[in-house]
């Protein structure tokens, strides 16, 4: 037994005692194969998933090192039966791998040959196979490239894809560091992704992921289909590579609702992509416009099923994918590992931040009491009234309106997903509101204000949580969220983590109302602050006058 900060179970739980002296560096330790499940006050609770043990082997940890930092932070014997299943889970990745045969094109071949029989029976890949090359090889349909690696990873022997890409149409992209250097962590995010051919990039709201993709492209060469949220960020993408690159204006087009442009580098929306018309998305014809040589997938967290299946079909195009967290509500990060590609590079926040490059987060949970009336409300009111009832109080406008009080001399965001309430806010605060109704050229409008310092106060929608560079916000105010999202809190935490003027710390607040699905939520939420490294605070709402002295 020794002094560590982490006791591992059999049940592949692993407890993590955060006020201990080694509590940082053990979970940095852990974070590139352990999965964060709970986050109170004293004790943390990660699990080993064969997803999480497969990324870190595909990021290039070997099982030995898994074991090694176990047995370093235990406090414990680690029971040796969850040594064992770790090292068997992360030997199974690669066992099978994705190859070009010479005169049989793309082909199943494995180092295992009972694995390769056990997989020809399994009912996920029927029709996805053709004939027996010799005892270790099949014969893969070309066209099931994607479908197959998805089924693979179900039933639990996830492939290595070593089949190559297609190198697409050439053409000219340079970047242009005349007034600017890449950073470090961007070059090596860059290399790792091009080295593994594919695959996801992870890293903080403005730690410059748009600069990682743009570095992507000058390793490529080619003509390039950039995957975007919004038309706002479509935008912001193309001003971007217009100032970094060799890339003119001309050579950038925009395939929105409102443009539809083909060019050698074509910026799309997920949404013009995903609209559907008679039972068909028209627009998907888009893939096959050109020969592209790279697809970048902005937010991949945030992608929409429809793009999981296209992208199912682009296997032999070189993908990256951008992200802040690879968490996604629906369940899918299998999919991501399987189709875009397994994290290449995953820079956790607190290293960005000691390094300057984003500014430092006080995290506080405001804690309110809804009044009696509105108690009697929420209690009487079905269960998916609940939480609108609970995020909505009035009581939230007042204790939002102390906080802007205490910070008028800071630009802020105050941040929300229910209309009325954002409404009633931008009133209160005599604020603009942007939300979904908020034209483009509005939004964009806007943001340009509050950029400048005409405006620095902002009401929004989760309009606002992808992708909008707001490089100047020091304040976030979050009163309502997507009931209870890792990723969602990610994104709005990442407004705020530019480097903020005169080394001024970022302040990120929360206000939550006891005692209701409220309160639920936000632990669910507080699990990705914990993740990161950030401490968070809860506090009376009557305690605000102590919060920033």
């Amino acid at each position: 037994m020794t002094d560590g900060p982490l006791i591992v179970q059999s049940d592949k739980t692993l407890l993590l005692e955060i006020d201990h002296e080694r509590a940082q560096d053990c979970r940095k330790a852990i974070a590139p194969f352990a999965e964060l499940e709970r986050s109170p006050e004293h004790i943390h609770t990660y699990r080993l998933t064969p997803l999480g043990l497969w990324n870190a082997r595909a990021a290039g940890h070997d099982a030995e090192q898994v074991v090694d930092t176990l047995l370093e932070f235990s406090r414990y014997a680690v029971p040796h039966s969850l040594l064992v299943d770790v090292a068997e889970t992360m030997a199974r990745y690669g066992r099978l791998r994705l190859e070009k045969h010479p005169t049989h094109g793309l082909t199943l071949a494995t180092t295992d040959r009972p694995v390769l029989e056990e997989v020809l029976r399994a009912k996920k890949v029927q029709g996805m196979l053709g004939e027996r090359v010799d005892p270790d090889t099949v014969v893969v349909h070309a066209s099931e490239r994607g479908n197959l690696k998805q089924a693979l990873l179900k039933i639990g022997w996830p492939a290595e894809d070593y089949a190559g890409y297609v190198d697409g149409e050439a053409h000219p992209i340079d970047l242009d560091e005349s007034d600017w250097t890449l950073r470090d962590y961007q070059r090596e995010a860059a290399e790792s992704f091009w080295h593994g051919g594919s695959g996801v990039v992870v890293l903080p709201c403005g730690a410059g992921k748009t600069l990682v993709g743009a570095s992507a492209m000058a390793h490529a060469k080619a003509t390039t289909l950039i995957l975007v949220t919004n038309t706002v960020s479509a935008r912001q993408w193309k001003d971007e590579l217009v100032r970094r690159t060799s890339l003119t204006e001309d050579e950038i087009g925009e395939y929105s609702g409102a443009v539809k442009e083909v060019r050698p580098v074509t910026i799309a929306t997920y949404q013009v992509l995903t609209m559907k018309r008679k039972g068909v998305y028209p627009h998907l014809e888009l893939l096959d416009a050109r020969d592209w040589g790279l697809i970048v997938y902005d937010e991949v967290h945030l992608l929409p099923a429809p793009i999981f299946r296209m992208t199912a079909d682009l296997q032999a195009r070189r993908r990256i994918g951008l992200t802040a967290t690879l968490v996604r509500e629906d369940g899918r990060e299998g999919d991501v590992f399987s189709l875009i590609g397994p994290k290449r590079y995953d820079a956790p926040w607190k290293d960005i931040e000691s390094q300057g490059w984003i500014a430092p987060a006080d995290c506080v949970e405001v804690r309110v009491t809804l009044p009696d009336d509105e108690r009697l409300v929420y209690a009487t009111s079905e269960p998916e009234e609940r939480y609108r009832i609970a995020s909505c109080t009035h009581r939230k406008t007042e204790v939002v309106r102390d906080l802007v009080e205490r910070h008028a001399d800071q630009p802020t965001l105050v941040i929300g997903q229910y209309i009325e309430q954002l409404d009633e806010l931008g009133a209160a605060l005599e604020a603009p509101v942007i939300k979904g109704e908020t034209s483009v050229k509005e939004r964009q409008r806007l943001f340009e204000a509050f950029r400048s310092g005409e405006e620095r106060l902002l009401v929004v929608s989760k309009v606002a949580n992808f992708s909008i560079d707001l490089p100047d916000a020091e304040v976030a105010i979050q009163v309502s969220g997507s009931f209870g999202s890792r990723q969602e809190e990610a994104q709005r935490l990442g407004r705020l983590l530019r480097p903020g003027h005169d080394g001024k710390v970022a302040r990120f607040y929360t206000v939550v109302s006891r005692d209701t699905v409220d309160a639920e939520f936000a632990q669910n939420r507080q699990r990705f602050l914990a993740e990161q490294g950030y401490a968070y605070r809860i506090v009376d709402a009557e305690d605000i006058p102590d919060l920033t002295t």
